[in-house]
């Protein structure tokens, strides 16, 4: 089965041109991130990218990721947050500030900027960075139980046969259970005909990681969460037990998170990320997709490219090592 190559919308791709130059470079759907818009506002993204799939001949897969129970960053602008001082007053879920104790650490934009909590619970900043709105936050080695799908999420469920939604992503799937219940929203909404793609982004969802991979369509490896969830050396070893899985359970999965991080600003991917696009195909990964690299970066259709010709690399050799067994 050819790889499928999956894009995110963005203002850097929101264009009919931009957007058939990627299909034309082997983009399969795209991916909207509903955690910053609903449906109606990405109009224009989702019409475009029909209309530039009719005139070049691409296809049309839609997948909505989810609100779900992740925690964000609420609406704060830019905001330099610099090593070793201290931000209060964070715009952050009312769960979070609840749940945080002196001396917890917490990571916000996928462990890009790292704190510790002070005594009055306060931010103290051990890796700086700009933290933006609606980023993700995470209390590491905690877990805070949230429901499966937020009012937001359901509004846009109705909506997403109107919009020619293909599939939905749920974020931070912790049990078979959670899969079980959003396909029961989806058939009381008249939307039981859309694929769930189960995100595996935190340790627990590990303990029913054949449970999970049985009750969905598919399996997304999001990296990004799930390594916030643990030492970063310690993920690849959990990317290939969730790999090995779903190849027992013979369902497709897709791995998603920095697969050309460096394409938001170069034009040229790493070594080091073809590489880890070529081994995701190779070991059987069905699809691979590019998150801020289209959605914000400078060259989403040259990622789209380098995505989907390293895959064509990978599929080949496998091939070519299959016959030669």
């Amino acid at each position: 089965m050819k790889t499928q190559i999956y894009a995110t919308f963005g203002p850097s791709c929101k264009d009919l041109n931009t957007l058939k130059k990627m299909i034309e470079n082997g983009l399969c759907g795209m991916r909207l991130n509903l955690s910053h818009l609903s449906l109606p506002d990405a109009r224009e993204y989702i019409d475009n990218y029909k209309q530039a799939a009719s005139q070049v001949g691409g296809d049309t897969q839609i997948l909505i990721d989810m609100q779900g129970p992740e925690l964000r960053v609420g609406n704060i602008g830019d905001t330099l947050m610099e090593k070793g001082k201290i931000y209060r007053d964070i715009p952050l879920p009312a769960q979070v500030y609840d749940a945080i104790e002196e001396g917890d650490e917490v990571c916000f934009d996928d462990s890009k900027i790292l704190c510790r909590i002070t005594a009055d619970k306060g931010f103290s900043v051990i890796r700086e960075g700009i933290l933006k709105s609606h980023k993700s936050v995470k209390i590491i080695g905690k877990e805070i139980k949230l429901p499966c799908l937020t009012e937001h999420d359901v509004k846009n469920i109705e909506l997403a046969k109107e919009y020619g939604v293909t599939a939905i992503m749920q974020p931070f799937v912790r049990s078979s259970g959670d899969i079980r219940y959003v396909r029961t929203v989806l058939q009381e909404k008249g939307a039981e005909s859309l694929k769930i793609y189960a995100k595996t982004e935190s340790r627990s969802s590990l303990a029913d990681l054949d449970g999970i991979i049985a009750e969905s369509d598919g399996i997304i490896i999001a990296r990004g969460d799930l390594g916030n969830d643990m030492p970063l050396w310690e993920l690849p070893a959990v990317q290939k037990q969730i790999e090995e899985a779903c190849k027992r359970h013979s369902k497709p999965y897709v791995v998603v998170t920095q697969m050309l991080a460096s394409m938001e600003s170069s034009p040229v991917p790493t070594r080091a990320e073809v590489s880890d696009i070529f081994h995701a195909v190779y070991h059987g990964a069905s699809g691979v997709m590019i998150t801020g690299e289209s959605a914000i970066g400078r060259y989403p259709v040259e990622a789209v490219e380098y995505l989907a010709k390293t895959a064509g690399s990978a599929e080949r050799y496998k091939e070519a090592s299959d016959g030669r067994k």
